[in-house]
């Protein structure tokens, strides 16, 4: 758990000092900024959506998770909790430049944990000992949540958690579980991953109001759907 344990800690210090950089950025600086970071995260999510190698398993992964993500209504309950916190945090529906907890934990958490080297990192650290990789991730992690925090504020922090919860899980069950995580199903993880960070990019830059959160449990599908193909292919 070290290398999870040193990702928690990094974006959560990062994150801390963006919102001290926050408080000096004027309204429409940091409205601005909000539009590049925007504009920056679409160009993650449409390179990590090239990973994909078979567009019908991103299809059907999109579908199925969504299904699951509407049945659930996991943005519901995760804007329920960022309103909660914003409450016990500030006393105010909102905050600064009118941006959510909610939005910015979402936004964070995706960034943070989707990916290739998420999943390979932290399977290396449960099987080998070997922390190298989220050392090197929690470094790149750490700048982005300084950039990020800047603008979307402490929802940034509380991804940590998630990066926690998500990445120590994999590390604590990566004896059990690195046999269905072939390159084949992280590729199309990552691939599914990130045209959901297209969708939170899209938000971003005040195109569109998906709930991207309803998303999420497209990413896991191919865990299941790869092997499944390849049995019936």
């Amino acid at each position: 758990m070290l290398g999870t344990i040193v990702n928690t800690i990094a974006v959560i210090v990062g994150a801390f000092i963006g919102m001290l950089l926050k408080k000096g950025l004027p309204e429409k600086m940091a409205d601005t900024l909000m539009k590049g970071l925007g504009l920056c995260t679409l160009f993650l999510g449409i390179s990590g959506s090239l990973a994909g190698e078979n567009s019908m398993i991103l299809i059907i992964s999109m579908v199925v998770g969504t299904l699951i993500g509407e049945g659930v209504d996991l943005e519901d309950k995760v804007n329920r909790l960022g309103k909660w916190v914003e409450k016990k945090f500030s006393g105010k529906k909102g905050t600064d430049n009118k941006v959510s907890i909610a939005e910015g934990f979402v936004t964070a958490s995706l960034l943070f944990c989707v990916g290739a080297m998420t999943i390979v990192g932290s399977l290396q650290s449960g099987l080998q000992g070997n922390h190298e990789m989220l050392f090197n991730k929690s470094m790149l992690d750490f700048v982005a949540a300084i950039i990020f925090a800047s603008s979307l504020g402490i929802g940034v922090a509380f991804a940590a958690a998630f990066v926690f919860v998500y990445q120590g899980a994999i590390t604590l069950l990566a004896q059990w579980i690195a046999p269905f995580l072939n390159d084949t199903v992280i590729n199309e993880m990552t691939c599914v991953g990130s045209v959901i960070i297209i969708g939170l990019a899209l938000n971003m830059l005040g195109i569109t109001k998906l709930r991207v959160m309803n998303y999420v449990p497209a990413i896991f599908i191919p865990i299941v759907l790869v092997p499944l193909m390849a049995m019936f292919g």
